[in-house]
């Protein structure tokens, strides 16, 4: 749906003129390498999608936040300072997690009309939850500072801060900042190198003169994912613990270097530990590698760090599967790929392939082909741009 469309269907939801009318959108983002580091205080390499959430809002002036989607019949009506009463809902609870923590902070917010439209696909790992906070703190934050005469730049840094609280604390899951970060940060044409540990980072044009970034969905329920995703972070930190009585001074894997893991890798005795941590430390050395190889045009060195890091996170972190292995060992067979990876927090959700143009439609066909045949599902393609992060779209 175009704006003019969205703008009709928010009026027949909630009536009334289209005065006050606000619209803003946020992406999902691909990681184009670095699994499983950001919350490892780790780098990690992502870039803002086109596929995004936009919100339609406008402001009410009896403390109600009232919530509707174009995809869903579900309506939610929350009282500003009832928020907490509405974690438990089927739909909803992103946007009024991130009110909470905005409110929190110190954020002085009015009630409005929302109405949401996501092109990120649902549980396809780009990220259509940080898509939906981003948006939702942008346009909160927007009617409130217009509704008490507040001046000033959204700072999206702290954006995405809260954006990832309401998470942890809203809705359970305690994700790492990544998603949230390039959703907020993103700009077109370029990927964000960043160091979890303080949030420094630094814009890297991604120009793939000739080549073409092919997302694959392996339309997989991710019913896996959350369990293992606390699982390995668990994992991650029994690690962290036992290096430290070599490393004293670290506090993160992120502080680890490789040749400090080689050192001292022979203290974590459990071999299941030490492949989580072997993988992030290999993969934190990936991403700078990876950075530099963009920067200098070498298209094709940045494809084999994209092989060896699928083949880390099948082989030490194990969290691809079937499906996601499939796809990237299909991708590798056609002339024209060089390189593919799963990519998200795995067990389903989506691979990234980098891929000659002339090059792109045979992919297409083959690789979902051979998919269907080796696990019975129908995998989907999208030849997504580079965009920019979360932003108010003028009308």
């Amino acid at each position: 749906m175009d704006i003019k469309e969205l703008k009709k269907v928010f009026l027949d939801i909630y009536g009334g003129s289209e005065e006050g009318i606000r619209v803003f959108s946020s992406p999902g983002r691909v990681n184009l390498i670095g699994e499983h580091t950001d919350y490892n205080g780790g780098y990690v390499f992502p870039a803002a999608l086109t596929l995004s959430s936009t919100v339609i809002a406008r402001p009410r002036k009896d403390g109600l936040i009232n919530l509707a989607v174009t995809d869903l019949d579900d309506r939610v009506s929350a009282p500003l300072d009832r928020l907490s009463d509405f974690k438990n809902i089927r739909w909803g609870n992103y946007q009024l997690g991130v009110a909470d923590e905005l409110q929190k902070a110190g954020y002085k917010l009015t009630g409005c009309d929302m109405l949401f439209h996501d092109t990120v696909p649902i549980g396809s790992g780009l990220s259509s939850s940080a898509a939906i906070e981003v948006v939702t703190a942008i346009a909160l934050i927007t009617l409130g500072n217009e509704a008490y005469g507040i001046s000033g730049d959204i700072d999206m840094v702290e954006v995405a801060k809260i954006s990832q609280l309401a998470e942890h604390n809203f809705i359970g899951v305690n994700c790492g900042i990544m998603d949230q970060f390039a959703s907020a940060m993103g700009r077109k044409d370029h990927a964000i190198l960043l160091d979890c540990r303080d949030l420094s980072y630094k814009y890297v044009p991604l120009e793939l003169k000739g080549y073409k970034i092919v997302i694959s969905n392996t339309k997989k329920k991710r019913s896996l994912a959350a369990v293992k995703y606390n699982e390995r972070r668990a994992e991650c930190e029994k690690g962290l613990e036992i290096l430290k009585k070599s490393l004293p001074d670290i506090t993160c894997l992120g502080d680890v270097s490789a040749e400090q893991f080689e050192q001292y890798k022979h203290t974590i005795e459990d071999d299941i530990i030490r492949k989580r941590v072997e993988h992030v430390i290999y993969e934190d050395d990936r991403v700078l590698k990876s950075a530099e190889a963009l920067m200098n045009n070498e298209f094709e060195k940045f494809g084999k760090y994209m092989i060896e890091s699928h083949n880390s996170l099948r082989d030490l972190y194990e969290v691809t599967g079937l499906e996601l292995d499939t796809l990237v060992e299909e991708a590798l067979k056609i002339d024209g790929v060089i390189g593919s990876r799963m990519t998200g927090a795995g067990f389903g959700g989506c691979t990234v392939s980098i891929v000659r143009e002339d090059a792109v439609d045979n992919f297409i066909e083959q690789v979902g082909k051979a998919y269907q045949e080796k696990t019975g599902i129908k995998a989907e393609f999208y030849i997504s741009e580079i965009g920019d992060g979360g932003r108010e779209i003028q009308l």
